[in-house]
């Protein structure tokens, strides 16, 4: 495959990395672009000696550098919304109550805000820093068109930021839940390709034990355009990713030679979800335009 080699320019501190032109294909090199580039290989050495969760609260403590943040909901997140409305359900319930929506790794909490827009109790979870920067931000949501209520009828929804390790329980209790019952919606963007390897097993066990029985977990894919080898975060996706997760939570995957998911024939696990839909997003931020998916998934009983 023949590749273009994007050299270091050490005067400048630019850290610019081989990419293939099967790549280059989908990505517009332009400034923009280039610094999109500097900002991923800056990222991954931040993470490259040590992987652990401090590390990232580190980068909100600093504030000056967050290459993930956009500034606003994903539009892929918006269209789902409003055009996947009767699988995703309402948000509202027959007893009037508002069903609950999940932002983990939520960021300064774009889609959070998203979410009670359109009627859902709306949880982001975080580290501790970046919790603070998502309530600094709420004087500016309150403002923004796109976190009007879409319904009056409906209204909105409130929102709450947990501080809290994705992987334990303790921050449950903070989102009200009753029991078992876990979030009618569950969104994950950049989560799953912020998280190493290692831990995508525990990934999709928490994702099918967070899910209430009849809820719907949206998977924007992200980033498929990248290669395995580039390493993370974000680390590469692709559909197979996916595929052997969340149907088989808890399971390894296997991988190639490259470091991609080798999709296998297995019987499913009663416990796993299932995919219900899986499209091309026609709209998305500029970084994953043209290559990010949306999936949705469900519990086998309930889809």
């Amino acid at each position: 495959m023949r590749r273009v080699e994007l050299k270091r320019n050490a005067a400048r501190g630019r850290v610019l990395i081989n990419l293939p032109l099967t790549i280059l294909a989908n990505i517009q090199l332009d400034c923009s672009s280039i610094m999109e580039i500097d900002a991923r290989e800056r990222l991954r050495q931040h993470f490259l000696n040590n992987r652990s969760p401090e590390r990232w609260d580190e980068l909100w403590k600093d504030g000056s550098f967050l290459p993930w943040d956009r500034g606003t909901p994903n539009p892929a997140l918006i269209d789902t919304l409003d055009s996947k409305w009767s699988t995703i359900g309402p948000a509202l319930k027959q007893d009037g109550s508002r069903r609950k929506a999940l932002v983990p790794g939520c960021g300064k909490g774009y889609d959070v805000y998203l979410f009670a827009a359109y009627g859902f109790d709306a949880f982001g979870l975080e580290v501790g820093n970046a919790v603070e920067a998502a309530k600094k931000f709420a004087p500016e949501a309150d403002t923004r068109d796109e976190y009007k209520a879409r319904d009056e009828n409906v209204g909105k929804g409130k929102v709450e930021f947990v501080q809290g390790d994705f992987y334990a329980k303790d921050w449950e209790t903070s989102c009200h839940l009753d029991g078992n019952s876990g979030f009618d919606v569950i969104y994950d963007y950049t989560f799953l390709c912020a998280m190493p390897p290692n831990l995508r097993p525990a990934w999709s066990k928490r994702m099918t034990e967070l899910l209430a029985p009849g809820g719907t977990l949206i998977c924007l894919e992200f980033p498929l355009y990248k290669e395995a080898s580039l390493g993370g975060p974000p680390w590469a996706m692709r559909a197979e990713t996916y595929e052997m997760l969340l149907p088989f939570p808890g399971e390894e995957p296997e991988y190639d030679e490259n470091g991609y998911v080798i999709k296998q024939e297995r019987p499913p696990n009663p416990n796993g979800l299932t995919r219900i839909a899986r499209w091309h997003a026609e709209r998305s931020h500029p970084v994953g335009q043209g290559t990010d998916h949306v999936s949705l998934w469900k519990h086998r009983e309930a889809a």
